[in-house]
This record gives structure tokens, sequence and C-alpha cells, in this order.
């Protein structure tokens, strides 16, 4: 298995079970975060400022990177610090940001069902600045398994999970009593592409920056989160009023910061030394864990779709990696 294709060359077995677990815990920890949330609700909300949770994840991020430095776990390079090569991680910080400002705000404009079957796009878009920024090709057997990824998030996102209280497919909290009409205006559309390329770039620039800079994952990592502290900490303050930053929180809120700011460190270590589209693969996978989870703490009931969304899963991971 190529870098290309996700793997790391040239391991022995033992790292490379270690690069397996990494992603298995990638997988779980991506899966777990709806759930979570679901579990954080009090009287059907988030008792919380969204933005504080990003907030604090990407602070959470930055104080374990600079852990990572401070106790040797990953060598500090020899001399001065190359700071300079923090810039271009501005970027990287300020198009993550807007992503996540997207996602919230293209729920003005399409329904959440809508949202989640075309979202998948992102997968087509990071393909597309894969082969373009990395000149890297992919060949016919590789396409047709990320379009059938990208089937496959299109048929969870549809279906793949029910309400038992109700007929309804797809997603539903236990409150939901009539759904929310499909729709999407002609601005949601556009806001949507927009959201799959500033997706599919941010990834793949990321990914470009720290293969070319020759510098310690943590030092990198440090780069891109204390700009994504500083951004997030301008949005938060800038968001109005609204709770205190630690309002609301509780046990369930500080696992899914803690889970998502070990799962962000584990991505940066997939795209330094895997790739953007095995990012892609552990994302999907991980709607298998999000399905069971759900079922299992929320009581939601898996239908036909997911199980079709899982096979479909199961084939497209099998025409990547699998022999040539």
């Amino acid at each position: 298995m190529s870098v290309e294709d996700g793997g790391v060359p040239g391991l022995g077995r033992p790292r490379q079970a270690r690069w397996t677990l990494m992603l298995l815990l990638s997988t779980a920890m991506y899966g777990a975060h709806a759930p979570l949330l679901a579990l954080c609700h009090v009287d059907g909300r988030v008792p919380f400022r969204p933005s504080s949770a990003v907030l604090l994840t990407e602070l959470t991020k930055l104080l374990l990177c600079a852990l990572s430095l401070l106790v040797g776990w990953q060598a500090w390079p020899q001399g001065t610090p190359p700071w300079r090569q923090a810039a271009p991680f501005a970027l990287s910080a300020l198009l993550y940001g807007a992503n996540n400002n997207l996602v919230i705000y293209l729920q003005r404009y399409m329904d959440p069902s809508t949202y989640q079957v075309l979202s998948n796009l992102k997968i087509g878009s990071t393909a597309l600045f894969y082969c373009l920024c990395l000149r890297h090709r992919l060949s016919a057997r590789q396409g047709l398994a990320l379009l059938l990824l990208m089937a496959a998030g299109a048929c969870y996102a549809a279906g793949g999970l029910q309400d038992p209280g109700t007929t309804l497919p797809g997603p539903r909290s236990a409150a939901a009593t009539s759904p929310m009409p499909l729709h999407i205006t002609p601005l949601g559309l556009l806001l949507l592409i927009l959201y799959c390329l500033i997706s599919g770039l941010s990834s793949v620039y990321t990914e470009l920056l720290l293969k070319r800079q020759r510098l310690p994952l943590a030092l990198q990592n440090l780069f891109l989160y204390t700009f994504g502290v500083l951004l997030n900490l301008g949005l938060h303050a800038g968001g109005g009023p609204g709770p205190g930053l630690l309002e609301g929180f509780s046990g369930w809120a500080a696992l899914v910061v803690l889970s998502q700011a070990l799962n962000g460190l584990l991505m940066s270590a997939v795209m330094k030394h895997g790739s953007s589209i095995t990012r892609l693969f552990v994302v999907s996978c991980s709607l298998v864990v999000n399905a069971v989870l759900s079922a299992a703490l929320l009581r939601l009931q898996l239908t036909a779709a997911f199980f079709l969304a899982t096979l479909l899963i199961g084939l497209a991971v099998r025409l990547y990696y699998g022999s040539r």
C-alpha cells in the first residue's frame, strides 16, 4: 500500500498495527461525535454555545501539542524554531473556520436531510483537489470506489436511522413530531457547492503543508491550532450575547471536546503520513459507528438504508485498497 493510497510503506508489523489502531480510533471518535452531542441535550437542546465547544476543542489541541514538545514526545527542531513557516497555516485555520461556520449558515437555506445528502459532494471535491494540487492520478477503480463512497453517504443520510416513534426515515430526535419538508434554495445550493470546495481545498492544502515542511508534526500542529484558537476566539467574542464559555458544560460535553481534540491530532497524523483520501474513508466508515451507537444509546432503529450504505462502504474500501 502506497502513501497515495493512504498507507505507510516500509512499516514493520508492529508499526503497521499501530497505524491500523490509529485509524480505528479515529473512526470510532468520528462516529461517536453526534451521539455524544445528543447526550448533552437538556430539554431538547444543547445547553452551551457551539462556538464555546469549538474554541475549547482548538485550545485542547494546542495544549496537547505544546505538552508533546515540552516533555519530549516529539523532538524540537535544531537551532532557532522556524517561525516563518507558521504563516501558511493561517490559511488552513481560515479555511477550516469558514467551513465550520458555513455548516451552521447552510441550515437556513435547506433542510438537514438535503444537507446531509448533498454534502457528500465534498468527497468528489477532495479527490479533485488531491489530483490537482498533489499531482496524483486516481485509477478508474479508485474513482469508482470514491463514487461508491459518495453513494453510501447519501444513502445513509436519506434513511439510515429511524425514530421508532415515527414512520419517517432518517436520523431524527424523539421530540420530532412533524418533519421539515425537503427544500433547498438557489442561494443554498451555491453555498453548499462553496462548502464542498472549501472542505476539499482545506484538507488537501493542509496535507500539502504537513508533507512539504520538514518539521515535527507537533510543531506544525502548534502553528495550525494557534491560528485556530485566535480565529475561533474572535468568532466567539463576536457572536453576541449568550451563555458564558463554560456555561452549560457537563461531563458529556467535556468528553465531546476531548474526543474531538484527540481526533483532530489523529487526523493530522493521517494526512502527514497517509493522505486526504484516507481521511475520507475514515469519515465514511464512521457512519457505521454512528448508527450503531445511535441505536444503542438513543434507541433509534437501523433501516435497510443503513445496511445498504454499509455494503457500499465495504465495497469502496475493497476497490480502493484491495489488490490490483
